[in-house]
C-alpha cells in the first residue's frame, strides 16, 4: 500500500532512470562509525550525492502533515528499523529528484541502508534494474568508540536516539540484522572495509584511494 501512496511521484519521474541508472555506494557501519562524516568529505571532492536514510527519515518525521511521522517516530526512539516501504520510496524519490534537476549527478552514497534482509529484499524488489549497486564502503569500528562518539555527538545534535539506552539498542539492531548484510556482499566482492576508528584525516585517506581506484 505504502508504494501506491507514493505512486504518482514515480510516475513523474520514472523517464529518468530509462537514460541513465543512479549508481550507487552503501555506505555502512555501526552507530558513530563516521558514515556521514566521511559522506560529507566524499561529496566535497567527488561528484557524488550523499542520501542518509536517518536523515531522510528525520525529515519525512518532522514533515507537516506526513501521515508516517508517528510511525518513524516511535521506530527511531526505540532504535528498531523502519518499515522497508517507507525507506525505499524516500530513498527511490530522492534520487529522482536529484537527477532530475541535474542529470549529471547520478552518483549516490546511501548511507545506514540496507540494515537488514528486509531492507535488502526491498531495495532488489524495487529498484532491481533501476540502479546499479558498485560497492559497499563498510566502516569498521569498535563499538565502545561508537558510543562515546555517539554520546558525545549528543550533547549538541538534539536527536532523541545519542543516548545511552538508545544506543545500546541500535548497536544490538546492528549487531544482529546488519553485519549479515556486509557478509552476503562480501561473498560477492563487493565489500570496501576501512578502519574507522582513526582520526577523520586518516580514514578519509582510505576513502580516496578507494573511490579513485574504483572510479
Amino acid at each position: 500500500m505504502l508504494f501506491r501512496l507514493f505512486g504518482k511521484s514515480f510516475q513523474k519521474l520514472s523517464s529518468l532512470c530509462s537514460v541513465m541508472k543512479p549508481q550507487v555506494v552503501f555506505v555502512l557501519g555501526g552507530p558513530g562509525a563516521g558514515k556521514g562524516t566521511q559522506c560529507t568529505k566524499i561529496i566535497e571532492s567527488y561528484s557524488y550525492t550523499h542520501l542518509s536514510a536517518g536523515d531522510l527519515l528525520r525529515a519525512e518525521r518532522a514533515r507537516e502533515g506526513s501521515e508516517y511521522g508517528q510511525l518513524i517516530a516511535s521506530y527511531i526512539k526505540e532504535g528498531k528499523i523502519v518499515p522497508v516501504e517507507i525507506t525505499v520510496s524516500l530513498l527511490r524519490m530522492a534520487m529522482e529528484e536529484t537527477m532530475k534537476l541535474d542529470e549529471k549527478m547520478f552518483r549516490f552514497l546511501i548511507d545506514g541502508f540496507p540494515r537488514n534482509e528486509d531492507n535488502l529484499q526491498g531495495w532488489n524488489r524495487v529498484m532491481d534494474g533501476k540502479a546499479d549497486v558498485k560497492f559497499v564502503l563498510f566502516f569498521d569500528c569498535e563499538n565502545e568508540v561508537c558510543i562515546e562518539r555517539c554520546l558525545e555527538r549528543g550533547k549538541d545534535s538534539g536527536r532523541t536516539d545519542d543516548n545511552k539506552e538508545s544506543l545500546q539498542k541500535r548497536i544490538q539492531t546492528y549487531l544482529r540484522s546488519t553485519r549479515p548484510i556486509i557478509e552476503q556482499y562480501e561473498k560477492e566482492g563487493k565489500v570496501r572495509t576501512i578502519d574507522a576508528s582513526r582520526t577523520v584525516d586518516e580514514v578519509f585517506a582510505d576513502v580516496k584511494a578507494i573511490l579513485d581506484k574504483e572510479g
